[in-house]
């Protein structure tokens, strides 16, 4: 994906990043959306149409996007385009601050539109309105299909000057697409964009697929799919399409995920009743058992710096969560309330731990700092679990099913998505229903 975008930057920050003369606390949970104004893309008079798409209506649809991505943040509160009083092409320019100050806006993004000899370039400027500055402005050329990583570019960009956070826009989701009966589900991988944008379906649901989880470092996907009834680990380069059994165990493989540095894999091997935790050195394809006990050890999860794995298992008699170097040694239990623990996930910042939590029927997702304390717990629903976390560290998806009646009627399974805080917890637009989801890491990196 990064050799298809060329992205050129024309102009640079124009003032210091570390500067900022808007201020949103985004470490609130109950927070007043700051209200954004996002003009249509002003088209350049020598613009070519592209693929039947008019080039204004290429403008707008960028826009559309890029107002779409702040909305579902919960941060942000883009306004109605029929309060605007200033043409695109004028904003652009020179916006007249107080026109926009008048309808509430706190900021301003503007932009530029000009599709020339095959070639897209869009530029954007982002308004401070109430000091009356320009605090931003980039250009980006591309190839005119890549229109829509342009929108959730720039929007990552704007994101970042406005919260001082690494912007998630310009991701992937991959998850589980099921369809079919609750007793006999067909599930395939699928892979779309984060706002549920170019669904792609990656097998044939021949076989049961579960557990899809994204490389740190680039486009690679592990995950477990059945094999004559057998489970085994897979890894599947989506670029490619090439796809490669993990090892040769002669048990269960389930639960792998990637190192943060992208060259191992960990995972649970059931053998004689129990499982312990190994990793596979994708190079060398050697081997190496990090846990032995006649408990069940499953769901690993690496820190970011790779120092250590976090995992559940039964050895204290309840499912609990433990945290342990990531050769093995210093065991220690972290999880000591009431309920079952599972499926602990590292944050990408290395400070929390998500997780889910089964306590009197109900299903929660949580997160707690690295030693177990500060246990926040998120939402709670019939049944719910697989959190995985966006690249910047602040969001959360996972999935979430519904009761069924006695014959699987009424049932279904959705991906979700909620801030850390606790708030803006929403839906996630899926073509199916969806389980297992894994957030890739930014794209444009």
């Amino acid at each position: 994906m990064k050799k298809i975008l060329l992205i050129f930057l024309f102009y640079i920050f124009l003032i210091n990043k570390s500067f900022a003369l808007i201020e949103i606390d985004i470490t609130r949970g109950n927070l007043d959306p700051l209200p954004i104004a996002v003009s249509p893309l002003h088209t350049d008079i020598k613009s070519e149409n592209f693929d039947g798409i008019k080039i204004k209506e290429l403008g707008e649809n960028i826009s559309k996007i890029i107002e779409n991505n702040f909305r579902g943040t919960g941060l942000f509160n883009p306004l109605k385009k029929e309060a605007f009083v200033q043409k695109p092409d004028i904003a652009h320019l020179k916006p007249r601050f107080e026109d926009w100050r008048l309808i509430k806006a706190q900021a301003l993004v503007t932009g530029k539109l000009l599709v020339k000899d095959e070639k897209l370039k869009v530029e954007f400027r982002l308004w401070d309105l109430a000091a009356a500055k320009e605090m931003t402005a980039l250009a980006f050329t591309t190839t005119p299909s890549n229109w829509r990583r342009v929108a959730h570019i720039i929007s990552d960009k704007i994101y970042e000057r406005l919260t001082g956070e690494e912007g998630y826009f310009d991701t992937r989701i991959i998850y589980v697409a099921e369809s079919g009966p609750k007793n006999q589900r067909v599930k395939k991988l699928a892979i779309m964009d984060q706002d549920g944008s170019n669904t792609k379906y990656l097998t044939l649901g021949n076989e049961l697929v579960l557990t899809p989880r994204f490389n740190p470092t680039n486009q690679m996907v592990t995950y477990m799919s059945y094999f004559r009834n057998l489970p085994r680990v897979y890894l599947l380069d989506i670029e490619t399409g090439t796809q490669e059994v993990v090892g040769n165990f002669p048990g269960m493989t389930f639960a792998p995920r990637f190192s943060p540095d992208g060259k191992k894999i960990v995972m649970s091997f059931a053998k004689d009743g129990n499982s312990d935790i190994y990793t596979m050195d994708l190079d060398s394809r050697i081997v190496e058992r990090i846990t032995d006990h006649s408990s069940i050890d499953t769901s690993p999860s690496f820190s970011p710096d790779g120092k250590f794995i976090a995992f559940n298992s039964d050895r204290s008699g309840l499912q609990q969560i433990y945290v342990m170097r990531s050769d093995g040694s210093g065991v220690k239990r972290i999880t000591f309330g009431n309920g079952i623990y599972g499926t602990p996930v590292w944050s990408p910042r290395g400070d929390l731990i998500a997780f889910t939590k089964m306590r009197k029927g109900r299903f929660y997702i949580g997160v707690m700092r690295t030693d177990g304390t500060g246990e926040r717990l998120l939402t709670e629903n019939y049944y719910q679990e697989a959190p995985s976390w966006s690249p910047n560290g602040r969001v959360l998806v996972f999935y979430r099913e519904t009761k069924s009646g006695s014959k699987g009627e009424g049932f279904s399974a959705k991906l979700w998505s909620i801030d850390i805080t606790g708030y803006n917890e929403r839906r996630l637009k899926t073509e199916t229903d969806a389980s297992d989801p894994s957030w890739s890491s930014l794209l444009s990196k």
